[in-house]
């Protein structure tokens, strides 16, 4: 039975049982708890606990999940899986333990000629929870169980829960009995290789704290209703139905090892270690393709760290298998085939996919290539002086400088028989983290020993913020600091930090720039250029005495400059606008990557997989936020509990912390974020929001600018100054203005190829030329000159092919060199079949005098071609030639 009939039949069973059918989510959810979906439940988690209520009694899906906590152990054996689906059923109060296990003994010993599995009902064995009396009664009475074959076990195997606190319960585990040929007797209990689980029912009925029932300890409280969460291992149901012998083998996965044999011209089952390599590109193939279809893209912190572990231990295992060229987008490929009929998504969304993977192996070739010849050496001496410990410092020097992941090298280190000094490593990468939150934090501490502000918070207090209804307050001096050093008083013209016991400045936090303004009393004024926060509490004012002689216990009005105050907030209640219409367009991948919230215009970063936004959907997103400022939305502003904004759908940056209160900006429907920034009062206070551009600012992350208000009015009168001026130059309408353009733009690119057509004929015409002067040596034609400069690799290609045909049957080499003005070398070797006879393969040629240009090639034994970075290097190479086909 194919993996897809399995599938269709469980979600068909639990559909004609009154069952919605509920998608797969994501495998990304607004959960701090989870780095991916683990289990089928996780998107029903808040019906679970109550937070919301189901829109269904009833519901079943076939859920993809991801664990990655045994990635090291995938390939080594055929159990572990970082991919899998998981096939559920749920109850929301309704039916209960009853109902879970009818459901379960119908689907899996019906007959399959009516829609069931057809497993034989007197293999299948059940576990418990050893004080379940009341499953045990049920098993028997429902399935006819008899005791022997139900099996009570503790918590630990028999009481289930995500790892995290949230909903639990005890469960009741289905296995299937291999035969006697696949282990012991005994049930369960005794050996879980013969005796599989496929199934899991989980009788929902508590919350677990931060100390699980596993492990002993009580649950904190029961869920409002009695619920049933399963999971049926989809993969381990179709091996036993497909009769293989695991995983790897069933249809939807043996085809990526039937890609990876191709590749490779090696077969999986004959070589124990090249069957860990097939494995690992089986399974992590998988993954990949379906974690870059939810979203994510590699990089080197959480989820995109995971990823690009996977993809790169994919590349690597297919060098050890042989494999030279790149295989991702192969890979993917046939992950995209087998997967598709359940997530039509992977076809649609494949070309995003496969950039991101041919990406990523790209990246990571340059980096195998140069730190492996590192990694060599650092083996070779570490072996020479008798150790069996790389150095941390070498581990370290790999990470930091070749982009080596300490995974892979503790990998490689474990295959020569090593171990690494991890300590070591760690340290240094302490040492280095370090470095980097001091000189991020330098300008919020101004380098200042932080003790000195702790000082104050710890005598003081902290500061409190008024700045959400006041823009003028009075407020007390409680801490002065010039050259970071606490002073009593600060004279006219000093640079100075004033710490107040309460102020109305925002200091700089969540991409929103700090405000500026004045701090003064009858005898001095400060003049407010930045505000920090460099200890959590502590709201620091920084700028210059312009009046008198501040001292500490001063009472002053702190005033913030309004109108700059006006033009931040109206760019902060900006950026989440386009925040919510660029999720609107390109969907919950689009997750914000940074911000920044100035005078009158906005910066939003953002994930987008699928590479640039079309001009048609940013304008379609300006249209939408633009809208919004037309109906002039109310904003409201206000705390709640975390589990009450999430209740409501607020926004939450994943990574993110957040206390038990936070603060959410509301706009209704349309954006509702937790955000501790200051915004205006209703949308149509911004006025206009004018989108300038969109571009990339590094792998798989976009960033849109814009303009709000004046600021964008501005911009917009200048525009049409602009293109009234160019239709005036044009003699056109402004609306004509795109198709007059596109036509002088047609105009000049038929210049430019009718040059470059000239040009061509005149490098061809001297091929003639070229052969006439060929060397003789020993028999052998060679043409070996330096071309005009500024060809191309195509213009070579074309001139040493015509070369060579010109030189007729007889042994020939051509090889021509050509310069640029930016100190780059091309070149180009052609043989004739007669040269190729005698062992003059082009490819071969080329490492022959490569060295002296400075650079490097190949191809094929009739024509390679490379390039250099040294054009002094010509004479020499050709002279290195001359020798090489002279052998």
């Amino acid at each position: 039975m194919q993996t897809h009939e399995i599938v269709r039949r469980f979600t068909d069973h639990f559909v004609a049982a009154g069952h919605t059918r509920v998608p797969s989510a994501s495998l990304i959810l607004d959960d701090p708890n989870l780095l991916f979906v683990n289990a089928g439940m996780v998107q029903f988690k808040p019906y679970f606990l109550g937070d919301v209520p189901a829109p269904y009694p009833r519901a079943t899906s076939i859920q993809k999940c991801v664990r990655t906590g045994d990635i090291d152990e995938v390939g080594r054996t055929t159990r572990h899986n970082t991919f899998f689906q998981m096939a559920g059923n749920f109850s929301f109060g309704d039916y209960f333990k009853a109902g879970a296990i009818e459901h379960a003994w119908n689907l899996v010993t019906g007959d399959q000629a009516s829609g069931g599995f057809g497993f034989d009902p007197d293999r299948i064995w059940v576990t418990v929870y050893e004080t379940d009396d009341e499953a045990i009664a049920l098993w028997k009475r429902i399935a006819g169980l008899p005791d022997e074959r139900i099996q009570r076990r503790d918590g630990k195997d028999n009481y289930w829960d995500m790892g995290v606190p949230g909903p639990g319960g005890p469960c009741s585990e289905i296995y299937y009995d291999r035969g006697p040929e696949h282990g012991r007797d005994g049930g369960p209990v005794v050996d879980e290789d013969r005796y599989l689980e496929i199934w899991n029912l989980v009788f929902m009925q508590d919350e677990r704290g931060e100390l699980s029932p596993k492990l002993g300890h009580p649950p904190v409280g029961t869920l409002p209703s009695k619920n049933i969460d399963t999971g049926m291992g989809v993969e381990r149901v179709a091996y036993l139905l497909q009769g293989v012998a695991n995983v790897y083998e069933t249809d939807l996965v043996r085809p990526v090892i039937a890609r990876a044999e191709a590749f490779s011209g090696r077969r999986y089952g004959a070589n124990p270690e090249d069957d860990t390599r097939f494995r690992v590109i089986a399974d992590h193939a998988r993954s990949g393709v379906m974690i870059i279809g939810d979203g994510v893209t590699p990089s080197n912190e959480g989820r995109g760290y995971v990823l690009r572990r996977l993809l790169r231990r994919i590349v690597r295992s297919a060098r050890l298998l042989g494999v030279t060229e790149p295989v991702l987008r192969a890979f993917a490929e046939v992950v995209r085939d087998e997967m598709a009929p359940t997530y039509p998504e992977l076809q649609t969304e494949f070309e995003r996919i496969s950039a991101v993977v041919e990406a990523e192996e790209e990246a990571f070739l340059s980096t195998l290539t140069a730190g492996s010849r590192i990694f060599d050496t650092a083996v070779a001496e570490t072996k020479s002086s008798g150790a069996l410990i790389l150095p941390g410092d070498r581990a370290f020097q790999l990470h930091d400088t070749y982009g080596f992941p300490i995974d892979l090298t503790l990998e490689m280190a474990a295959e020569q028989g090593l171990e690494v000094d991890q300590d070591r490593f760690t340290a240094l990468m302490q040492e280095q983290r370090t470095r980097a939150k001091a000189d991020a934090a330098g300008r919020k501490i101004g380098f200042v020993d932080a003790s000195v502000y702790r000082a104050v918070l710890d005598t003081h207090g902290s500061t409190s913020f008024l700045g959400y209804t006041e823009l003028v307050a009075e407020g007390s001096i409680v801490g002065l600091l010039k050259d970071g050093q606490p002073v009593p008083a600060a004279a006219e013209g000093s640079n100075v930090e004033v710490v107040l016991d309460r102020t109305p400045f925002y200091a700089e936090a969540g991409g929103q720039q700090a405000d500026t303004g004045e701090l003064r009393s009858d005898s001095f004024t400060v003049r407010v250029d930045d505000v920090q926060s460099p200890v959590a509490g502590l709201r620091v004012h920084r700028g210059v005495v312009t009046h008198g002689t501040v001292t500490v216990d001063s009472s002053v009005v702190a005033e913030v400059d309004v109108a700059r105050r006006a033009a931040i907030s109206r760019a902060h209640t900006g950026t989440h606008l386009v925040h919510a219409g660029v999720r609107g367009a390109l969907g919950t991948s689009a997750a914000q990557a940074g911000s920044l919230n100035a005078p009158g215009r906005l910066r939003f970063d953002f994930t987008s997989p699928g590479g640039a936004v079309s001009p048609t959907a940013l304008a379609e997103i300006e249209s939408e936020v633009n809208t919004v400022l037309q109906q002039n939305r109310e904003i409201e502003t206000y705390e709640t509990s975390m589990d009450e904004a999430r209740r409501r759908g607020a926004m939450m940056l994943f990574g993110e912390k957040y206390g038990d209160r936070v603060r959410v900006v509301d706009m209704g429907d349309y954006s509702r974020e937790l955000c501790g920034g200051t915004h205006v009062g209703r949308t149509g206070e911004l006025g206009l929001v004018k989108v300038l551009s969109e571009g990339s600012i590094g792998s798989g992350v976009r960033r849109v600018e814009a303009l709000v208000g004046l600021d964008a009015f501005d911009y917009m009168s200048k525009e049409h100054l602009l293109v009234s001026r160019l239709a005036e130059q044009l003699k056109a309408r402004p609306e004509e203005l795109p198709e007059r353009v596109n036509g002088l733009v047609e105009k000049l690119r038929d210049a430019e190829r009718e040059i470059e057509k000239h040009r061509a004929d005149a490098v061809l015409a001297s091929a003639g030329t070229l052969a006439d002067r060929a060397e003789d040596l020993d028999g052998t034609a060679l043409v070996a000159v330096a071309a005009p400069p500024g060809l191309g690799g195509n213009d070579l290609r074309s001139l040493a092919s015509d070369v060579r045909g010109r030189l007729g049957s007889k042994p020939g080499v051509v090889a021509l060199f050509s310069s640029d003005d930016a100190g780059k070398v091309a070149f180009v070797v052609a043989t004739t079949a007669a040269a190729r006879d005698q062992g003059l393969a082009a490819g071969k040629l080329i490492p022959t005098f490569a060295q002296a240009v400075g650079g490097r090639g190949g191809g094929k034994p009739d024509l390679a071609q490379g390039g250099g970075t040294e054009p002094a290097g010509i004479p020499a190479a050709i002279q290195a030639l001359r020798e090489a086909v002279r052998a």
